[in-house]
């Protein structure tokens, strides 16, 4: 029996099945969508299989914990986009420690810069998306601009 067919076995009986957990939790999607759909809880044997991924760890945070998720944040980290969605959905605050990877995105870095920092970005996260010549440049420039008596907000 694959992963996918325990999890959907599980989620057809609409119950939580401890026997095949085991194999369920060899796979990132199965163990999410188990521990969402069945358990409606943490699934603590998946966990470390679920951090292996960025994306399903922020929704294993989101979703399923609704909290942090420390053994997902290594990975969610390195990812841009989940590594804004984690620090505005999660955290809640600024995240330096996924700032380097936010950076390499355009528009993550305007997103963080207006939604997480609220003012203009640290200075490497600054240049880089200047640098970027994206969209999301611009609007950065825009939004930084419309408040220039920010402390935060100088150029």
């Amino acid at each position: 029996m694959t992963p996918h067919q325990a999890y959907e076995t599980a989620y057809n009986l609409g119950k939580r099945i401890p026997e095949l957990e085991p194999i369920i939790s060899k796979d990132i999607y199965s163990s999410f969508w188990y521990a969402k759909n069945v358990i409606e809880g943490i699934f603590i044997l998946a966990e470390p299989t679920i951090s292996k991924d960025a994306y399903h760890s922020y929704c294993y945070a989101e979703d399923v914990i609704k909290g942090r998720f420390i053994l997902g944040e290594p990975v969610i980290s390195q990812d841009s986009q989940c590594s804004f969605w984690y620090a505005r959905d999660i955290i809640k605050d600024r995240w330096e420690k996924a700032e380097p990877a936010i950076s390499k995105d355009a528009e993550s870095s305007y997103c963080y810069a207006k939604y997480i920092i609220k003012g203009r970005l640290p200075d490497f996260m600054h240049n880089a998306l200047l640098l970027s010549n994206d969209e999301s440049a611009k609007e950065y420039i825009k939004f930084i601009s419309k408040n220039p008596d920010s402390p935060n907000n100088k150029i």
